[in-house]
Formats: structure tokens, sequence, C-alpha cells
């Protein structure tokens, strides 16, 4: 690679959507020489290129929600801001409820919510079967909708913050693998990799589930456990409404959404072991298949399109990690145990936050920083499917 940056200000370590709204936010702060590393082909091929594309406003804690609030209004004014559609369509998520546990806790999960102005609607087992003639929910108790939770395209997502961060002169490099971090004094002073060692004052750990790796080369511990999620999409299914929204069983971690003229499903396996295996597990597609015939019988006059592995990079607290770690100029963004697409717009504008000003302004996340593990400052999130 002829033109290999051999010095810069900031090093930034994963071209998902948290390396690339990092990248652009702090670009547009003035921070400096930006490198950001991608180790595949293209941007947005790991976790974020895998994720199901949904965005949503219901959360169980309150950082989690005000994150939504910040991030999911970045989403809608994406074509304008960032000169990129990203194809939002708020279809809603309706997340079924099956069992007493689930319904008293999810009361009070609409109770915050709507404490912080978002307006989720509580829907009766009956109003849950009338919203969803095509399924089988006899046993649903409740459950809960909001119009504005949806999905959106992660390739356009990402591909506009490259795009901008370019125009901003940072140096967005793919196919490149981070091999080494080194340090002098407690602090770090380069990135190697597989084209050689750029020099930096600054490194920004944004490698999702690859996060803990990075961290052992930095001689950092940092708890994120990679988990396997998978899911497949369908042929054309015509009877299918236009308003299908996005549907969650919650008790099964199973769900749906439109895709194409089509369906996406999928279902959390609660056996699965933490690894970075991304191969289709057959067994577990089909086990997963047959929850969702028995749900949406329509499905069985579907054929299957295609199916994919990814990874969730899951953290004791099922909370992100952001900002400073022992080891001076090493940065974290990383541990959204599910949902960090969705907040990958406001996440790097919080961690520029950080890295110039000290502290997140924009939402305060100042909590959720590497030394609560170590302090017992644990902050669980109900509502990760």
């Amino acid at each position: 690679m002829s033109d290999f940056p051999q010095t810069a200000d900031i090093v930034i370590i994963g071209g998902g959507v948290m390396g690339a709204s990092t990248a652009y936010h702090l670009a547009q702060a003035g921070a400096g020489r930006i490198v950001l590393l991608e180790r595949e082909p293209f941007f947005g091929q790991g976790a974020t290129g895998r994720c199901a594309g949904g965005v949503r406003y219901q959360f169980a804690t309150e950082v989690n929600i005000r994150l939504s609030l910040a991030s999911l209004p970045m989403i809608e004014r994406f074509p304008e801001e960032m000169g990129q559609e990203c194809d939002y369509r708020p279809i809603g998520y309706l997340l079924v409820l099956t069992s007493p546990k689930d319904v008293t806790a999810f009361e009070r999960n609409v109770a915050l919510q709507h404490r912080l102005g978002v307006q989720t609607e509580w829907l009766t087992g009956d109003e849950v079967r009338r919203r969803l003639p095509l399924m089988r929910f006899p046993d649903a108790l409740a459950g809960t909708f909001h119009q504005k939770d949806g999905l959106t395209d992660p390739n356009s997502i990402v591909m506009g913050y490259v795009n901008r961060a370019r125009d901003l002169d940072v140096q967005a490099l793919t196919d490149v693998t981070v091999t080494g971090i080194e340090t002098s004094g407690g602090r770090v002073t380069a990135v190697t990799t597989n084209h050689g060692v750029i020099q930096c004052e600054h490194i920004v750990n944004a490698a999702g589930p690859w996060a803990g790796l990075i961290g052992q080369m930095a001689g950092i511990d940092i708890p994120i456990t990679p988990l396997r999620r998978q899911m497949i999409t369908t042929t054309p299914i015509p009877e299918l409404p236009a308003d299908f929204p996005f549907v969650i069983d919650f008790g099964q971690s199973l769900y749906f959404h439109p895709e194409g003229k089509g369906l996406l499903t999928g279902m959390s396996n609660p056996h699965e072991k933490p690894g970075f295996d991304q191969r289709v597990d057959e067994e577990w597609e089909w086990t997963a298949l047959e929850a969702a015939m028995k749900r949406l019988p329509l499905l069985e006059k579907a054929g299957r399109l295609s199916g994919w592995a990814g990874l969730y990079e899951m953290t004791p607290d099922a909370h992100p990690i952001f900002g400073p770690t022992p080891l001076d100029g090493f940065w974290l963004v990383a541990g959204f145990s599910g949902h960090g697409f969705m907040h990958g717009p406001i996440a790097g504008k919080l961690l520029t936050e950080i890295m110039l000003e000290g502290r997140a302004r924009t939402v305060d996340v100042n909590m959720l920083d590497l030394a609560r593990f170590a302090e017992g400052r644990l902050i669980h999130e109900y509502n990760v499917v």
C-alpha cells in the first residue's frame, strides 16, 4: 500500500458504524490527522453488516432510551445532513409478551419510556391478535408498540460517514489488519499492522466483537464477549400486508420483519457458546424456523432465500463502554450488546466529546466507563433480544 500513513494523531480500529461515526465526528470537530482502519475489503462488513438493521426507542433503561432519542433522529435526518439515503422505514416494533413476569417488567419499561417522551402503546393480548391476524399468538398476554421504531440500511449509514469523513481528510483504509499496539511509559505510541507501523498519540478501539482482542494487544482487559446470532431471509410472501411491523416474540427471542417482498426471521440460541464462529449452525436454523412457522404459518409456503450469522458484542450488563482506559491515549467505544448499529450515529459524537472535552454532553453516558466493571457499577438492560 504505497500511500500507507506512517503517522497520525488518532488511529481508529474498526470500520463499522462505531468507527465510521467516530472518524466523521472527530474530523468535524477538527481533532487532527485521523486514520480509520478496517481489516475487511469493504467497510461495514463485520458486525454492522450482519445485523438485522433494526432501530428502536423501546428500551428498559434510561440511558439506552436517551441514546435512541439522540441517535434515531440522526438516522431520520441522514439524507439531508450526510447526503446519503439510508432507507429508514418506521414500520414499528411490536413486542409480544407471553409471560406474567415479562408483562410486569414491560409495564415498568413503558412507564419509563413515557416519562422520557417515548409514547409507546400498551396492547392487550386481544389487541396483539387483532394487529397480527396472520400470526398465531393464543398465549399473548400483552404487547408494546412504537410506530417510529423500524429499519434502516446499515451499509448506507456506514458509507455515509466514511465518505463525509474522507471529505474532511480522514484516511479511511480497508484490508488493514492490526497486529499489535505499541506503548511507552503508560501511553500508546503506535499501531502495528500488516502494512506497516503508524505512530500516533491516540487509538480508538471500535472493533465491536473483536474489541477484547484489541484490548489484549494493549494489555487492557475489556469484558466484551462475542456471541453468534443468525437469521434467514425468505422468498416473496405475497400475502404479507404492507404494514407488517417488526414483530418480536419476546419470550422466545424470536423475531420477524419485512425484507424485500419476503421476511427476515431469527431466534437467539440460549445455549450459544461465546466465540468468533460466524458459520451458520444449520441445526439451530431449523429449530428457529420451526418456531417461526408455528407463529406465522405462512412461512411454510415460502422458500429460504439466504441465511447468515453475525456476532453480538456482549458486556456483563448489556450496556456499551465509552471513554478512556488505564492506558493513556487508548479509548473505547464498543460493547453495545446487539443494539450498536442503531446507537452508532450518536456514539461517535459522544466519544468525540469525551476525547476533546473530557466528558459526554449530548447524552450523559459518563457512567458507562470501563471502570464500572471493577467498581461494581453495572446497569442491567432487560430488553435485549
